[in-house]
């Protein structure tokens, strides 16, 4: 049984591979060896630092709105670990992990945050795309991004990441409908802290799970612990061979 199958959202299973404790769960091996587990721990930490004092500075008065992710650095190094050159990145405005991980330069992420528009550019060769302020506008762009990829025939995925909010706008909506008809190489990576805004999860879909979605529009839905590197790494490099490769994607 592959790992899709096995962790259908519909019965109800979350993947996890690393206990409360830190231990593996049983018939599971860490999906990454030793060096770099410390490797990503390192980011995970720095992540955490760049986080705090952004938010500092935002309460200072130094730096413009600046939207914390505390509690969402493994699920951002998680996944962007598991992603290649040339693979496209839609951040919503709290993916400063997967920003820095991707190769951008923590100087151009500050002077966006800090109002200047040079901080929209990535560095040549980086496929990180501008921040995107409106909710649940950019996966229709990830979508359209990775069928010119498709087209072009290019080994790539393009990933656009979401909050739990993202979920209720109809332009998610239309861009999961766009993937699964065309069958595009994209991931939709939603991050449910369970509030967006001023509005829980419980009044914002009766959904079970928000991966279940992904079911209608006919490809395949995970739920994974966020805050389990190993489970995170292992779900999104599954994935992203699996569409890099147009193996059936969906």
């Amino acid at each position: 049984m592959t790992l899709m199958q096995e962790y259908h959202p519909l019965k109800g299973k979350r993947l996890e591979i690393l206990r409360a404790d830190g231990t593996l769960q049983p018939d599971f091996k860490a999906p990454i060896d030793d060096q770099e587990t410390q490797r990503l721990y390192r980011r995970i930490l720095f992540t955490r630092l760049v986080d705090q004092r952004c938010l500092s500075l935002q309460r200072q008065g130094r730096m413009g709105t600046y939207a914390p992710i505390w509690g969402q650095e493994a699920c951002q190094i998680g996944s962007a670990s598991q992603l290649q050159k040339g693979d496209w990145i839609f951040p919503a405005f709290r993916e400063v992990g997967v920003t820095l991980m991707m190769g951008v330069p923590l100087t151009t992420f500050l002077l966006y945050w800090m109002g200047n528009e040079i901080g929209s550019q990535a560095p040549e060769g980086i496929n990180v795309m501008p921040v995107s302020i409106p909710v649940g506008t950019h996966p229709l762009h990830a979508v359209g991004a990775a069928w010119a990829a498709k087209l072009r025939s290019e080994k790539t995925v393009a990933v656009a990441y979401f909050g739990d909010g993202a979920t209720s706008q109809g332009d998610f909506h239309e861009a999961m409908n766009f993937a699964g008809v065309f069958k595009t190489p994209t991931i939709f990576f939603c991050q449910n802290n369970q509030y967006a805004i001023s509005v829980p999860r419980s009044l914002q879909t009766a959904s079970e799970t928000i991966a279940q979605k992904a079911i209608a529009y006919g490809f395949d839905g995970i739920q994974v612990d966020g805050n389990d590197l190993f489970a995170v790494s292992a779900a999104q490099k599954k994935l992203s061979k699996r569409l890099g490769q147009e193996e059936d994607p969906h």
